[in-house]
């Protein structure tokens, strides 16, 4: 039946006649309708992607797209007077998800159904999600972020299970969402909940009573840790995700066949970072409970889970006092004990204990101990886990470890949210790329094609026009279409280096003031949420917005540059900035990010990278070469070594350049001060010259130059289209289908189940 006639059945009238609501009702039942008829078919082995976070995003137009039916729906509508991308604009952002970890999640769960793996993802149904960003007084103000609606993509199912914590039992409800694959089959993403919860508990912005587990336990993505409850209830999540996914994933298993002994050739479980770690002793206490030896079913367990590493950054690693896990899963502890006790029998070294000498467990150490493979996610990450952060696991188990360079679904972040360079491409290359990303190389063949670099650059051209429609209409800010997009979208956190950008953007101003005016206009846009608790972030959040408004409403200054921090940054918008952005920024401490796919969104969509080689961004300039990135700052291993030596001073930087001088000192200055709180910009400015844990001024002097090379280069455009040119056809490395094909051939391992 044709897109015409469904939509016509499901409204019951013409459609021209049907509201935008009723028709985006009417496409969402059409669409799962139809997913559901693709549904995969059930391997023997199935692999179980566990992770705290999901940021699938707006599913309508993805799904349309991956089910082959996005052209003919626009067609129609367009027919009828109706816009589907007005359509699109109703349904809300699903709230599952932070950052890159969530955001790589959906592009793997998107792969895996693209290349027929049966696969699941399985996380939970957060109501309120991380926040909503608003920015007040020129500081980030955080409100709760609905997204439930009783028509979604959310579908209530009748599977539930018992979740123990100390002194109560929790039964949970399943909901799942269907995961389309490009012209493939479906699997799904199963999201755990209680239906206890209750959103009324929510105070101001978005404190709550932490210790009011039955109402609060699916509420918010990371709920503020600042305190002791605030920890607890995270390991009450995360205790609440693992032993629904065990649970499930054994009855799964059970029910194909499964003797428990052989779970292995079952299920394969793929540990997003530390999260979902306590899935490994939930499993082995499940399996004695069904009668395995607790050798037995630690030898099962360790040849079924598989863990990937996505940081470096001690903080991120997960540890957690003996006393917490004892507060919430006490059943858990004498699991972790026995699984310490046979390491440290093995093991003199202490720092591969499980539970330390503070009795801190260490989450990753149990992923390394008791999984059968440990990746990371970029070259460079890997590299650096082996030789220096895990080096000590590394000696031990050398055959767990291997890399799994990160991807982006082409689908989303090019069909989707660029659809003009897309066409270009079907034109040019055929649309093989859709499927095979590493057919965009023969875009290479067009690299002196006058008429194909003209298009790029008009289809940039019009893309950054509707940007600035966006931003008028919901930023109310003017920004030039003619001036240089340098975009830096990520979560603020110091050692993605949002800070650097903003010192640039005040020697800018300073520049302009005393009479040094840039050849082209600039425009700096920002997006980027900081954690409720994160003062330091959130200060840097304040100096971006104390910057927009001096700059941007300077008259001698504006016309020639321009600052936007774009409030309550998120997938949708993403879409918006990406395909519009000229200068990628990518700016991390070397050594600091394990890999970013927000680089490679950028790359794809013709972007050229300005950044540190760190993460992914070194195979970026492997693949593109050094005439088509901006590379600069301190190697990884010379930051390892200053790391090592303790030797670097932020001071000594400032006190020997006067241009860092004066950019450091302006934070506090007396325009800063009059329209920004003295509180906020002193902790920062002390912060940057006391301690500068990301070494920001160690490489603002390299990052300026870089960048005035880069804008001084954007000037001959014809030159920049052919940069944009090899960045897109180099971008097909960066696939998460190639990622997804990875892993099944070294970890997972399964047969494929496609149409």
């Amino acid at each position: 039946m044709k897109m015409e006639e469904m939509l016509r059945e499901k409204l019951g009238k013409e459609i021209a006649q049907s509201g935008d609501e009723e028709i985006y009702v009417a496409l969402l039942e059409i669409v799962q309708g139809l997913a559901k008829e693709k549904e995969m078919k059930e391997t023997k082995k199935k692999v179980y992607y566990i992770s705290a976070e999901f940021l699938i995003g707006k599913l309508l137009s993805n799904n349309l797209i991956n089910l082959g039916l996005y052209e003919e729906t626009r067609k129609v509508l367009a027919e009828n007077g109706k816009e589907l991308s007005r359509i699109e604009e109703i349904e809300p952002e699903p709230s599952l998800g932070n950052g890159g970890l969530g955001r790589l999640a959906a592009c793997f769960l998107d792969s895996m159904a693209t290349l027929g793996l049966c696969g699941a993802g399985i996380g939970l149904n957060y109501h309120l999600g991380l926040f909503r960003q608003k920015f007040e007084e020129h500081l980030q103000k955080e409100e709760p972020n609905p997204w439930i609606e009783p028509e979604s993509w959310l579908v209530r199912t009748d599977v539930s299970y018992p979740v123990s914590f100390r002194g109560m039992t929790l039964k949970s409800r399943m909901y799942e969402i269907e995961v389309t694959g490009y012209r493939n089959r479906t699997n799904k993403l199963h999201l755990f909940d209680v239906e206890t919860v209750d959103e009324e508990i929510v105070e101001e912005g978005i404190t709550f009573d932490k210790e009011e587990i039955r109402k609060n336990l699916t509420l918010f993505l990371y709920p503020d840790d600042s305190d002791e409850n605030g920890r607890l209830l995270r390991i009450y999540q995360q205790y609440f995700m693992v032993s629904n996914a065990a649970q499930l994933i054994l009855d799964e298993c059970v029910a194909k066949g499964c003797t428990l002994y052989d779970l292995p050739d079952y299920a394969v479980i793929q540990i997003n970072d530390t999260h979902p770690t306590m899935v490994i002793p939930e499993l082995i206490r499940l399996l004695t409970e069904r009668g395995l030896e607790m050798d037995e079913a630690i030898d099962v367990v360790s040849k079924t889970c598989a863990y990937t590493n996505h940081t470096i950054l001690a903080e991120a690693l997960e540890k957690w006092p003996v006393s917490y896990l004892k507060k919430v899963v006490p059943q858990l502890m004498p699991i972790i004990e026995i699984l310490d006790d046979k390491v440290r029998r093995k093991y003199e070294d202490e720092r591969v204990a499980i539970i330390d000498r503070n009795d801190v467990v260490h989450m990753a150490h149990i992923d390394i101990h008791y999984g059968f493979s440990v990746n990371g996610v970029a070259s460079l990450h890997t590299e650096i886990l082996k030789e220096n952060e895990l080096n000590h696991f590394y000696k031990i188990y050398p055959e767990k470890f291997n890399n799994k360079t990160n991807g982006i679904t082409f689908r989303r972040w090019l069909l989707h949210c660029n659809p003009k360079l897309a066409a270009l491409l079907d034109n040019v290359i055929g649309k093989g790329y859709r499927t095979d990303a590493s057919e965009l190389e023969k875009l290479l063949d067009y690299a002196d094609n006058e008429k194909v670099l003209e298009q790029i650059l008009e289809i940039k051209k019009e893309n950054k026009r509707a940007l600035c429609t966006y931003l008028k209409e919901t930023e109310q800010i003017d920004v030039d279409p003619d001036s240089i997009f340098d975009i830096q979208i990520k979560r603020l956190h110091e050692y993605k280096r949002q800070q650097m950008n903003a010192l640039y953007v005040i020697g800018k101003y300073l520049d302009i003031k005393a009479g040094k005016i840039p050849k082209t206009p600039i425009t700096v846009l920002f997006g980027a949420k900081a954690a409720p608790a994160y003062v330091i972030a959130k200060d840097i959040i304040h100096l971006i917005l104390c910057l927009q408004e001096i700059v941007n409403n300077d008259p001698e200054v504006s016309p020639y540059l321009k600052v936007v921090m774009i409030e309550n940054y998120n997938v949708t918008k993403a879409e918006k900035l990406i395909p519009a952005c000229d200068i990628s920024e990518q700016i991390s401490l070397a050594s600091k990010e394990a890999s970013g796919t927000g680089n490679m969104k950028f790359m794809l969509n013709g972007a050229v990278t300005l950044g540190t080689e760190d993460g992914a961004n070194v195979e970026i300039h492997e693949l593109v070469g050094d005439e088509n990135i901006y590379v600069f700052g301190a190697s990884s291993d010379e930051v390892i070594a200053h790391y090592e030596n303790a030797d670097y001073k932020s001071k000594e930087f400032y006190e020997a350049d006067e241009r860092i001088k004066a950019a450091v000192d302006f934070i506090t200055s007396e325009k800063m001060l009059a329209v920004g709180q003295e509180e906020n910009l002193k902790r920062l400015q002390a912060e940057l010259l006391n301690k500068d844990w990301f070494m920001t001024l160690l490489d603002l002097k390299a990052y300026t130059k870089a960048k005035e090379e880069a804008f001084a280069d954007w000037t001959d455009q014809k030159a920049w289209a052919k940069k944009m040119l090899i960045n897109i056809a180099k971008a097909g490395y960066f696939s998460s289908d190639r990622t997804i094909e990875e892993y099944n051939r070294d970890i997972w391992h399964l047969e494929k189940s496609g149409i």
